[in-house]
């Protein structure tokens, strides 16, 4: 007798990530994992120590659900530092369980079943299944190869009465691209009169190169009034394993975001709050990122050019993207496994970054590693 029970797939035909197909591979092959984002050096001692530090002195406990006081002060007045914005700690921060959970909290906290959230592809996996199980409907802009840029005036397009929210994410994970002043002042003017709610997915916000800035929705205050900011700390300070990050936001929309966080995690990792909390009194362990990473850019690039894959412009985050088209006409995924499994290099298929699937032979590359790991993959992927 079958004694299974019957139910209704809330994600049904969702895949298994290609995150975890790409690095199982990688494993399998000993191939050097240039595929997920994530660095292969340690965070800062003194950060662990500080961690350390906190367990023993006793900070153990549930912290508050809307974070650790001190911590959202120095957030508070690091927004403040880069983007001459006051922000009130007290109502307008939440400290989150990683930026991905901050990203399903909004979406959970404001999506409703039938309501329209405008997505901009290629986009971080989460957005879409976190869209779905709202009983939300996703609609498409996809950005297209090399330039990755949009046209304002056919995004606009896209608006109906049922737009509940738009998700931006600046710098772009994977394209590398960044919002600049008139995009931003763009979507400001289409949302002036709308009732939608901005998501800005702003984790990179310190990776930005070549003597640019980060255009943040907290710089524009009409567009601050209708948005939730997402932060991360393990993108900023190397941890990605702490999974810990935050929100801001003005306080009607955050009081929103609080009711679903509160029964979601409630609240986060104490010891960990308290240490970024003394951590972040010296800004300089967050304001040199750019030189740091722009750094492991380029060094990436130089060890690559001896290879025929073509470098499409990163202007931020730790991601280079390669176009294969004067190597193979493969599929994308079946170039980006030839790569794990017979050169020894992974990286990620931009395909999986678009719900169409859209395939450009473009190749997503993690540089955020020592120069060891990306001397030795140049050198493998010059001999394509």
């Amino acid at each position: 007798m079958d004694s299974n029970i019957s139910f209704q797939s809330k994600l049904l035909n969702t895949p298994i990530s290609i995150f975890t197909i790409m690095s199982g591979l990688a494993n399998e092959h000993k191939a050097i994992n240039l595929s997920q984002g994530f660095p292969n050096f340690e965070t800062s001692r003194k950060l662990m120590d500080l961690v350390t530090e906190n367990m023993i002195l006793g900070n153990n406990q549930y912290a508050a659900m809307q974070g650790n006081l001190d911590l959202r002060l120095q957030i508070a007045k690091k927004i403040k530092l880069i983007y001459q914005k006051d922000i009130d700690p007290i109502s307008e921060i939440t400290i989150t369980a990683g930026a991905t959970q901050a990203l399903f909290t909004a979406i959970s906290a404001f999506v409703e079943n039938g309501d329209e959230v405008i997505v901009i592809e290629p986009a971080y996996d989460s957005y879409i299944p976190a869209i779905k199980l709202c009983g939300g409907v996703p609609v498409i802009y996809e950005l297209e190869y090399p330039d990755y840029s949009i046209d304002w005036e056919k995004l606009a397009t896209l608006f109906s009465a049922k737009t509940k929210m738009i998700i931006i994410n600046t710098p772009n994970n994977p394209a590398g691209k960044i919002f600049k002043k008139s995009d931003l002042i763009s979507l400001q003017s289409i949302l002036e009169n709308k009732n939608v709610i901005l998501l800005s997915d702003e984790v990179y916000e310190h990776l930005i190169y070549d003597g640019e800035s980060h255009e943040s929705v907290l710089k524009y205050p009409s567009l601050y009034q209708k948005s939730i900011a997402v932060y991360s700390f393990g993108k900023t300070f190397h941890n990605t394993g702490w999974k810990i990050g935050y929100v801001v936001g003005p306080d009607y929309l955050m009081q929103e975001f609080r009711k679903v966080h509160q029964f979601n995690v409630f609240s986060v990792n104490t010891p960990i709050q308290a240490a970024l909390a003394t951590f972040m009194n010296d800004p300089n362990e967050f304001m040199g990122l750019q030189n740091f990473y722009q750094a492991k850019r380029d060094y990436f690039l130089e060890q690559t050019k001896s290879s025929r894959l073509e470098p499409i412009p990163c202007e931020g985050t730790y991601f280079q993207l390669f176009s294969y088209k004067n190597v193979s006409n493969n599929s994308d995924l079946d170039f980006a496994k030839y790569l794990t499994t017979d050169i020894g290099v992974a990286s990620i298929p931009i395909s999986a970054f678009y719900t169409s699937k859209r395939d450009d032979h473009v190749l997503r590359f993690c540089f955020a590693k020592t120069e060891e790991t990306l001397e030795k993959a140049g050198a493998l992927l010059n001999k394509l």
